[in-house]
């Protein structure tokens, strides 16, 4: 079979130039190819050169970088960035009732337009910051080229070239590092703000963000903070000092060296001469700018209440742009007497490894009305009651008879107080004194931590974390028997807000020092806050009044009904009472920042007593009244049956008379009997028909 694609006889091959169109093959319809001449042959064809291959692709690369870094820079760098302040603005806090307590955060102003400056001001800045600033988009190649000669060959210090546009991308947003990464950035950022902004809308930006010395930002501020004038009133040499400020405002802050900054003031005159700004008679007749300094600000930057209440006030405060005055919840009279309070307590020598105390008060409902964090802010800042995380010792019993309670038992019910003989974990009551089967309200108000622990594994560790952070506590806490006595630390503001959930029967309580808005019907639908039921919040407060009736809490005692719990950590190293009466709740905490033990001091004594003089003068009507007459009362007979003696303290007879610091009480029976504290020790003195007689209290948990 013949080859259809062969070419029919008379082809010739290559150089073959036919003479007469050869006949088409019958297979094919198409006409045949004109015959090959001079004039239409092809022409030769050159391939491309392969650098110019890459070096378009390139370019087309380099585009589209720049296009995804215009994009990126548009929702990473919002343009309303580059008027907001670039440090917080100043706050100023005030007391519930008005007075003003701490001020804090950079001292900052409104933004000013350029329209509305004079001409003599933004002249002085072009003149020795930018003078081509209305002539190059974002970057000055002339500018550049002359730092870099200077930084090649001055022998002295650097020059950055940087133009004003890109020096409010530097500080609005980048960071301060020094490095060519960031300054890539700053230029690229510098080339956006030119194509998105006008020039003078810059140069406003740049103007009311500045850093100009003393804390202060932007030029409306600083004219005030020097000047006391208006930036819209300045006049030339005050003009030309602030200009000089920006270069280095920290070195030439006039109120610091104020023969730097005028030499620095007359320099950018010169320069304004050389722009034209001003002639040469103008700047010779000009003299130094005079500073009008208003009183300095006597108002602490810092205290403890302020240190924890600025994040908040900053929150209520982020969208204004200058100097904020907020209210809190601090009560100035009950913070006095707070202070005071403290101060007169025997602690001891103040040191490095002295004594610390700390005293949250609150309302029921989380505004905190009074802090202590320390005995003194200035020598240490740290707060001790947001800040610290202690051991709460048996204030932590709480959450463990919540727990319990929960489960169906009352404070009636029978817990063992004896000895722990079985398991790998023992505790022991403080001096090993136990009382075989009491009830728990005589177990929680004598601090028995045996029943504790017994408690706590009956119902389950489970329970009792649940009972925690249901009323609050969000500290990291070990799920083991020894957290009944209170193992994991706590911060005492955390604690204080627990023991608020019980006086307020609301929980969980969140600490605030601002007052919060009044809820409205769908805030109530969806809050998280719950209250005990009817029984369990009476049980709770049998439970708590028990400690201060009879148990380790009596030397808080007041004429009031009050509520609270006693706590010491092991080995003396954390002593604490926290409780409530009227419309307060109080935390006192003391201890030692390098957790050493404290020497004679436990919960039922100084912190006790702490609180007890704190609520004496705070809560109306708390402070004991001189107790009437007694009644005659026939002899009581032995009831084996009755009130079980405390663990650790000899029980506080009723109606006590309040001497400064020591209680007095007459009974038939045993006579007079005078209650007071010696170290920080409850020391019971009794003169009665058998003589003189001297009980002192012993440790407890």
């Amino acid at each position: 079979m013949s080859d259809p694609f062969a070419l029919p006889e008379g082809y010739g091959g290559v150089g073959y130039r036919p003479t007469e169109r050869a006949p088409l093959p019958e297979w094919s319809a198409a006409p045949a190819p004109p015959p090959f001449t001079g004039s239409n042959l092809p022409a030769i064809v050159k391939p491309k050169s392969r650098h110019w291959y890459w070096i378009s692709r390139g370019i087309a690369a380099f585009l589209m970088l720049v296009i995804l870094a215009i994009l990126w820079l548009a929702i990473t760098a919002p343009m309303s960035k580059s008027l907001q302040p670039i440090v917080p603005p100043q706050i100023t806090l005030l007391s519930a009732d008005g007075k003003p307590i701490a001020r804090n955060g950079a001292i900052v102003d409104k933004p000013v337009t350029i329209k509305a400056l004079p001409k003599h001001t933004k002249d002085a800045f072009l003149a020795i910051e930018d003078r081509r600033f209305y002539s190059h988009w974002g970057i000055d190649p002339r500018g550049l080229a002359r730092a870099a000669w200077s930084n090649a060959v001055g022998g002295g210090g650097t020059q950055g070239g940087s133009t004003i546009t890109q020096q409010l991308a530097k500080f609005t947003f980048l960071t301060p590092e020094r490095s060519m990464t960031r300054k890539a950035r700053e230029m690229l950022i510098a080339f956006w703000l030119e194509a998105w902004l006008t020039k003078d809308q810059i140069l406003e930006r740049y103007l009311s963000n500045a850093y100009f010395g003393d804390n202060v930002y932007g030029i409306r501020a600083a004219s005030l903070h020097y000047f006391n004038r208006q930036p819209e009133k300045l006049k030339l040499a005050q003009s030309a000092m602030l200009a000089g400020l920006v270069q280095a405002p920290s070195r030439l802050a006039p109120t610091k060296n104020y023969k730097l900054a005028a030499k620095r003031g007359r320099l950018v005159m010169k320069s304004m001469v050389v722009t034209g700004a001003i002639t040469e008679a103008e700047r010779s007749i000009t003299s130094d700018a005079k500073l009008n300094i208003g009183a300095t600000d006597t108002l602490p930057t810092g205290t403890y209440f302020a240190d924890w209440a600025m994040p908040q006030a900053r929150d209520l405060t982020e969208a204004n742009y200058s100097n904020e005055t907020v209210k809190t919840t601090l009560d100035s009279r009950l913070q006095n007497i707070a202070k005071q309070v403290v101060a007169n307590a025997p602690l001891g020598p103040y040191g490095e490894k002295g004594t610390q105390v700390a005293l949250v008060a609150m309302r029921p409902n989380g505004e905190v009305v009074a802090m202590i964090g320390g005995r003194s802010y200035k020598a240490s800042p740290f707060n001790r009651a947001s800040q610290a995380a202690r051991q709460p010792g048996s204030t932590f019993k709480l959450f463990v008879y919540l727990a319990a309670l929960r489960s169906g038992m009352t404070p009636d019910s029978m817990v063992d107080d004896s000895e722990m003989t079985e398991g790998l974990y023992r505790p022991k009551n403080a001096n090993d004194k136990y009382r075989g089967r009491i009830s728990m309200r005589d177990a929680f108000a004598y601090s028995s931590n045996v029943a504790a622990v017994r408690l706590y594994n009956q119902i389950g560790d489970r329970a009792v974390v649940r009972a925690a952070r249901d009323l609050g506590i969000g500290s990291s806490l070990t799920a083991d028997p020894s957290l009944a006595l209170g193992s994991s630390g706590v911060n005492l503001l955390e604690l204080t807000a627990a023991f608020a959930s019980v006086a307020g029967n609301n929980w969980p309580v969140e600490p605030r020092a601002f007052r919060a808005e009044e809820p409205g019907w769908f805030d109530w639908l969806w809050s998280p806050q719950r209250s005990f039921d009817s029984s369990t919040h009476g049980y709770l407060l049998d439970l708590l009044s028990s400690t201060v009736k009879k148990g380790t809490g009596r030397a808080a005692k007041l004429a009031v009904p009050s509520y609270g719990k006693t706590g010491t950590s092991q080995d003396n190293r954390d002593a604490l009472f926290v409780g409530f009466a009227g419309d307060l709740v109080v935390g006192v905490w003391i201890g030692r920042d390098d957790n050493t033990p404290l020497k004679g001091i436990n919960g039922g004594g100084l912190p006790a007593r702490i609180w007890h003089d704190f609520m004496a003068q705070a809560v109306k009507g708390a402070r004991p009244a001189s107790a009437p007459r007694p009644k005659p009362r026939p002899n009581p007979r032995p009831d084996p049956t009755g009130p079980i003696e405390p663990l650790d303290l000899p029980e506080l007879p009723e109606n006590p008379i309040n001497i400064g610091n020591s209680d007095v009480t007459i009974d038939k029976d045993k006579g007079l009997t005078v209650t007071t504290e010696v170290g920080g020790m409850p020391i019971d003195v009794t003169l009665g028909r058998d003589g003189l007689d001297i009980q002192s209290g012993d440790k407890q948990r």
